[in-house]
């Protein structure tokens, strides 16, 4: 026996489980087919959003939560309508008592501290019983992702240097080992060394062979975002046709490789079609890996038309309805769309997802944090303005018309940008800029937001006429749809033990296998359903990672 436990997968959830397991005197060896300067994963890339009910912060900011009214958003997203989702909301209820118990406390007891402005995300689909929150719950970490990795990393070496965790980085699993129906450990290749930088493309040549066996296998391995072949395979006819053309927000290693292989070995995956794509892409002028993409967290103030001109309708709005707005530029038949705006809705309202496009969140420097109050926008999102291809900068209407049709002539099939179309529903919206009530859903909407001090303080734009000149100048940003996160997976239990298959969810749990994280669908192979309310990915991590760590580790003592 090498170890009382085997985990699989080195990111966020992995590092939870093995430090939650050899916090129980278990013995561990953390398996990853990348090097150690890839420990922590996705996550270290992530703003590092979390998802809190009824938190301090939402409370000093006057947000009135409460863990029903969570529970109404999540369900009302979530829209579980599957025999094989018992596991799945069970794992969303479980999951919401933490967000509104334990997991702020237990977070902080290892360092780990939130920034006190808490932000709305997935503002929703315009009901109240439907998709999306009706508060914001956005609490990004004082750090952002590494802030999130740090407790968990910190943990695990701690295990380390005393012995109970053994790495086996640059170890890639080609398969689960199984005796008399228990997974006993895992198999596969070790590839030569690689010191490449975290994110890039690492080589897979193997130069030798490994067996290990341990009482229990944690897989915990990602899903399958950075394999478009995957992604389009899995695409769900309710959103439309896949896209020909997608940028990446995961590296390429993100790769559904384990998902299968823990498949191959009699696990139940569920939910397979749901998913989880952005539509407000970048193409990142400085990448880390190949086709990488940043995405836009936008405010609510830019105008969003598709790639024919045509606005976008209500509630498909900037910052609203992920899934919703996917769906529908699936229908206009472009792979991409298009924001315009002004100068000063950019310094105001954009956001570039990520650590290393945040470095004032991310090195908790309060100085260059201030500077977001003050004008010109946050230096990333300059440095896009300036060399992204995908921005185009004009004085006048015309102008940026004429920029955006040279950027459409990239695409195989871009239609034209007609600019009398387009004036007429640029001024139409600013009429309804010239006093205080307005039949324009995103104008009513943006005046809305900016009641919560949150947004007024630094997310949501003065409302002005974007044909203002003292607003300029005019900016069209072209965006792409980015492929992100993987919402079902293996079907665990509550003890993140992998099921058997069956029809309901009634499978006889594997004996010595459990998944935690992204490829278990954040908890019970999808416990967010059909739709995520953001913050809610690292949490997923966390809670399945802790879960599963303990399980693991009572089961084998």
């Amino acid at each position: 026996m090498d170890a009382d436990i085997v985990v699989v997968g080195a990111g966020l959830a992995g590092l939870v489980a093995a430090a939650e397991a050899a916090d129980a005197g278990r013995s561990v060896v953390l398996v990853d087919q990348e090097g150690e300067q890839s420990l922590g994963g996705q996550a270290f890339w992530s703003l590092g959003g979390l998802f809190l009910i009824d938190s301090p912060e939402q409370r000093r900011m006057r947000v009135r939560d409460s863990l029903e009214l969570a529970r109404q958003d999540w369900f009302g997203s979530a829209q579980f309508d599957r025999a094989e989702d018992r596991w799945p909301r069970a794992w969303a209820e479980a999951y919401l008592d933490f967000a509104a118990g334990e997991k702020r406390a237990w977070l902080r007891t290892m360092g780990h501290r939130i920034f006190p402005v808490v932000g709305w995300a997935e503002r929703g689909d315009g009901t109240a019983g439907g998709h999306g929150n009706s508060v914001p719950r956005f609490h990004i970490t004082w750090g952002t992702g590494p802030g999130v990795v740090e407790p968990f990393e910190r943990r695990v070496r701690t295990h380390a240097e005393a012995g109970r965790i053994r790495f086996a980085f640059r170890h890639r699993v080609d398969g689960l080992v199984r005796d008399g129906g228990a997974v006993t450990g895992v198999r596969g290749a070790v590839l030569e060394p690689s010191d490449v930088a975290r994110g890039r493309p690492s080589s897979r040549v193997a130069v030798a062979e490994f067996e290990l066996h341990a009482q229990a296998v944690i897989v915990t391995s990602g899903g399958i975002g950075g394999d478009h072949d995957l992604v389009r395979a899995a695409w769900p006819e309710r959103l439309g046709t896949p896209p020909r053309s997608m940028v990446s927000g995961v590296p390429a290693h993100v790769d559904g490789r384990m998902l299968r292989l823990t498949q191959d070995a009699g696990a139940s995956v569920i939910n397979p079609d749901r998913m989880w794509h952005y539509v407000e892409g970048l193409r990142n002028w400085d990448p880390v890996w190949q086709n990488h993409g940043i995405r836009i967290l936008p405010g609510p103030s830019s105008l969003w038309l598709d790639a024919t001109g045509r606005r976008l309708p209500a509630p498909y709005h900037p910052g609203f309805d992920t899934l919703g707005t996917l769906k529908h530029l699936r229908g206009t038949g472009y792979d991409y769309s298009w924001f315009v705006l002004t100068q000063r809705i950019i310094e105001k309202e954009f956001a570039l997802s990520g650590s290393e496009q945040n470095p004032d969140l991310t090195g908790r420097d309060m100085k260059l944090l201030l500077q977001r109050l003050g004008s010109g926008a946050p230096g990333p999102v300059e440095a896009f303005k300036e060399h992204g291809e995908d921005f185009v900068v004009a004085d006048t209407l015309t102008e940026l018309v004429a920029g955006m049709n040279r950027l459409a002539q990239a695409e195989p099939t871009g239609p034209r940008i007609d600019e009398e179309a387009l004036r007429r529903l640029v001024e139409a919206r600013d009429r309804e800029i010239a006093n205080p009530f307005s039949k324009d859903a995103q104008v009513t909407a943006l005046r809305g937001a900016r009641t919560y001090l949150g947004d007024k303080l630094v997310r949501v734009a003065k409302p002005h006429r974007l044909l203002d000149p003292k607003a300029g100048p005019l900016i069209a940003v072209k965006l792409h749809i980015l492929s992100r996160k993987t919402l079902g997976g293996l079907e665990t239990d509550l003890r993140g033990r992998c099921l058997e298959p069956s029809p309901d969810g009634s499978g006889t749990p594997i004996p010595g296998l459990y998944a935690a994280g992204e490829v278990a669908g954040f908890g019970g192979g999808g416990m967010m359903g059909y739709n995520a309310l953001e913050g809610t990915f690292l949490g997923g991590c966390l809670f399945s990672g802790r879960v599963a760590g303990r399980a693991a580790a009572a089961a084998v003592g």
